[in-house]
């Protein structure tokens, strides 16, 4: 069964099937193991950032080191792994670049690295902490990264202004064949992990945190980039647990948990004169817990402008509890309207556009509740489909 969204932005399935109840007094959440492979064992090369003066006491800065043992493996003629033994680093920014000469790069984090306190995500930094750029054949495996984002949010909740914009914590960009394994980040400024403008990219088994008040701290954050798959990740966090930008395709998240945060969601979209569309993404076995949204796609309440569109997508065996707006397709997003319009007890709520109507919609199994005994509901603007099997609130298609 499908489900599809259109406007500038929405067309063709999207499906959502058996859902659980809201109610649900237990989910049963992800066990995430890491096994962290020896490099040595590997067989690659080994560049120890202790042997480049990286210091493990939390205060001396390893950029340098970093830089200094990348740039040594990245010049060997074989497979290497720049390596971050047990302790707390501290790195004030670092970038790795590629091509690089012999073929597979590994990243051995099994300490923590730590982001400056009150880190202001600085022009000369371009707004991320640690980047890797034109990096085929590239995996990170293990370790936390600790972002120290406290500071940034406390300036944005006094509501002051002249906050710096921050810093995401990890961005891969350019990069082909890609494996981010075992990686734990914590207290990002902003979003935790970007992908972007990549191919071939699996995330597996990250663990992301940062407190539900925490702004803008998107988990994983995926945009113009093909071939990611997401599984096995735990997230809790601010914003969007996975948000899905422009220009992505043949996107898969299975067996992620999310909450707090507001949900897995394509978009926003629309904001822009020119975007790329979103197609072939499909999310299934996710759980939901606490969270502001379930499943949501949101584009710009504006006239369209680009043609960009949103199809191929499938939203399926979902488990939620404790989620204030468990479906959602919107296209009449606007998050500056100070609140107004926000759903009330509405558990399904496709908002389309009145020029370019959702159509081909179709809903299968859907069992949603709220606790209390509050009756969920259904409200469609716009929007066109079909309903089977047992649906929870009743169809409004």
């Amino acid at each position: 069964m499908s489900v599809a969204s259109s406007d500038p932005i929405s067309d063709n399935l999207v499906v959502f099937s058996r859902m659980a109840r809201c109610s649900v007094s237990r989910v049963v959440l992800l066990l995430l193991c890491c096994m962290h492979l020896s490099a040595a064992a590997a067989g690659a090369a080994v560049y120890n950032v202790e042997s480049y003066d990286a210091r493990p006491d939390g205060r001396t800065d390893a950029s340098r080191a970093l830089a200094s043992a990348w740039s040594a493996a990245c010049r060997s003629p074989e497979p290497a792994t720049v390596y971050v033994p047990d302790g707390e680093f501290f790195v004030s920014h670092s970038a790795f670049a590629g091509p690089c000469s012999g073929g597979r790069m590994t990243v051995q984090i099994d300490g923590t690295l730590v982001a400056p306190f009150g880190y202001t995500g600085s022009a000369s930094s371009g707004g991320e902490w640690i980047v890797f750029d034109h990096v085929d054949g590239l995996t990170v495996s293990g370790g936390t990264l600790d972002g120290r984002g406290e500071s940034l949010w406390a300036c944005k909740a006094a509501g002051h202004g002249g906050c710096p914009d921050g810093a995401t914590s990890m961005k891969v960009l350019n990069s082909r064949d890609v494996v981010i394994s075992g990686v734990k980040s914590v207290n990002s400024e902003l979003y935790h992990v970007v992908i972007d403008g990549c191919e071939g990219v699996a995330v597996q088994d990250a663990r992301i945190v940062a407190p539900g008040s925490s702004p803008n701290t998107d988990g994983i954050h995926v945009q113009s980039s093909s071939a990611v798959t997401i599984t096995g990740a735990s997230i809790q966090t601010g914003d969007d647990c996975i948000s899905v930008g422009p220009g992505t395709s043949n996107l898969r998240v299975e067996h992620v948990s999310c909450g707090p945060g507001h949900g897995i969601s394509i978009g926003s979209l629309g904001k822009e004169s020119e975007e790329g569309g979103v197609e072939n993404v499909t999310v299934s076995g996710a759980a939901f817990v606490g969270t502001e949204n379930g499943l949501r796609i949101k584009t710009w309440g504006r006239a369209a402008r680009s043609g960009a569109y949103v199809r191929g997508v499938v939203f399926e065996h979902a488990l939620m509890r404790d989620v204030s707006n468990p479906i959602i397709i919107d296209q009449s997003y606007c998050p500056n309207d100070g609140g107004q319009g926000c759903p009330h007890q509405v558990a399904v709520k496709f908002d389309c556009s009145a020029s370019k109507p959702c159509s081909g919609l179709g809903l299968q199994d859907i069992k949603l509740t709220f606790d209390g005994g509050k009756p969920a509901e259904a409200t469609c603007q716009h929007a066109d489909g079909t309903a089977s099997g047992v649906l929870m609130p009743p169809s409004c298609l």
